[in-house]
């Protein structure tokens, strides 16, 4: 009896442990990684650098520069928001180019009262067609930074601050901390002010170099899973040789079911379809998402669609959906991962950019709108979508269409990673043998299973 309970207990034992290893199998399939590492774009981030320009009786005025060095990321409206905490009990006395949100309690100042008193100020880019005494160089945009590739002339953004209650001199003055920056929402996180050496600037005529006073700092780098928990995009696929088409994984971008709450989908064919999507509001009134109802709830589906196959070229259509009712896409970009992207022959209605992350690596390429032609995604609807195709040279030596080599790697849409169909469900040439059916999570299971049941026997 006592040997027939041991043998018992082991089995139960070992079967509590296969289910501990299924559920660990299934959970691990079903979670999309985010990493806050960018792999196609690893010295990506936003710099700010504070030049004390000169001294004032009781402070300093400063210029304030943030550098977006990311290569596919930018911020569009309503742009970007900074804020950090001073050291001392510094004010603000006055702005330009920029200004905070919120003036604070300024109350024990009489006759000249500081343009913000708080301790942690928040700082907003002031709107295009400010008055020209209220602008700077680079201000002024509404908070818009275009990427470093995109439109490096539009990758930077100034203002012009003066400090009072501050110190005067390079040792007395304090670097602010806890730096924020939302681009427009969460996503950034910034390191702490570091003092370095001051920024020297040349003249016009370059025949003269000035240098600032005092010059900090700050690093912001962005995280894809802090921004939002779900994706923000997926990838479809199909091809000229098969008539499947492989649709965006189900629930890609997370499932919305319940259309009373905020952010749920809405039926394209909803009677007085305007009228939801654009409700009388209050002026100000911010409306929150509203996407089209489909299996994948993503704002944005990637459609990559092999066309043609010639004798020394093959070609690939592009097409870019926005199912978002609420939000369209200004200075949009595309990034494309795939192993001849090192030999792009022409590329049709789009901007092209081949981008090097790593050295002797050419496998990356940037993607974006013609100005004034496609540039704009509108929101969902029947404008609301770009394509393009790209004729590719083939490599004879590692071209083919078997087992899905023909579909990228990775796709990025406005620097967000997008959701990548199982490559087990890729379109298969129609005379490439036996396909399994068998997934890679049911090919690890198997053995596992296989392994407990007869260890029990």
């Amino acid at each position: 009896m006592e040997s027939f309970l041991s043998r018992s207990s082991s089995v139960a034992a070992k079967l509590s442990f296969l289910a501990v290893v299924i559920v660990f199998f299934i959970s691990s399939s079903s979670f999309t990684s985010t990493e806050a590492y960018d792999a196609l774009d690893p010295e990506g981030n936003i710099t700010m650098k504070w030049d004390v320009m000169n001294w004032t009786p009781d402070g300093y005025v400063a210029v304030v520069t943030m550098f977006n060095f990311q290569k596919y990321r930018h911020i569009q409206s309503p742009g970007w928001t900074l804020g950090w905490k001073w050291a001392k009990k510094e004010v603000i006395w006055s702005m330009v180019g920029a200004q905070t949100t919120e003036q604070g309690d300024c109350s024990k100042y009489k006759g000249n009262i500081p343009h913000c008193c708080k301790k942690d100020p928040t700082v907003v880019d002031l709107l295009p067609g400010t008055p020209y005494n209220q602008q700077i160089a680079n201000c002024c945009k509404g908070g818009v930074m275009n990427s470093w590739v995109q439109d490096p002339g539009n990758a930077a953004s100034s203002f012009q601050i003066s400090v009072g209650a501050a110190g005067t001199t390079n040792k007395t003055v304090r670097v602010p901390r806890n730096f924020t920056l939302l681009g427009p929402g969460p996503g950034y996180t910034c390191g702490p002010a570091k003092v370095v050496k001051p920024t020297k600037f040349v003249t016009s005529d370059t025949r003269r170099t000035t240098q600032a006073m005092m010059t900090w700092n700050i690093t912001c780098t962005y995280s894809q899973f802090l921004a939002q928990r779900t994706p923000t995009c997926c990838v479809s696929l199909s091809s000229f040789y098969n008539e499947t088409i492989v649709g965006c994984p189900t629930c890609a971008c997370g499932c919305q079911n319940n259309k009373t709450e905020a952010g749920a989908c809405l039926d394209p064919d909803t009677p007085h379809l305007a009228s939801v999507v654009s409700p009388p509001t209050k002026k100000g009134t911010i409306l929150p998402p509203l996407v089209q109802c489909t299996r994948h709830m993503c704002p944005i589906r990637v459609h990559w669609h092999v066309k043609q196959n010639y004798k020394e070229y093959w070609r690939v259509k592009i097409t870019i959906t926005n199912f978002n009712y609420r939000l369209n896409y200004s200075q949009w970009n595309m990034v494309a991962q795939h192993p001849n992207l090192d030999n792009i022959t022409q590329i049709f209605s789009f901007n092209y950019k081949s981008l090097t992350p790593y050295a002797g690596l050419n496998d990356t390429a940037m993607l974006w709108g013609v100005k004034f032609y496609n540039d704009f995604l509108s929101e969902a609807g029947p404008l609301g979508n770009v394509q393009s195709e790209i004729l590719f040279r083939k490599d004879q030596s590692t071209f083919t269409f078997e087992k899905g080599w023909a579909f990228p790697r990775r796709i990025y849409f406005n620097g967000d990673n997008c959701v990548m169909p199982p490559p087990d469900t890729y379109p298969f040439l129609p005379n490439g043998g036996f396909r399994s059916e068998f997934s890679v999570f049911a090919a690890v299971l198997l053995p596992v299973i296989v392994f407990f049941f007869f260890s029990v026997m």
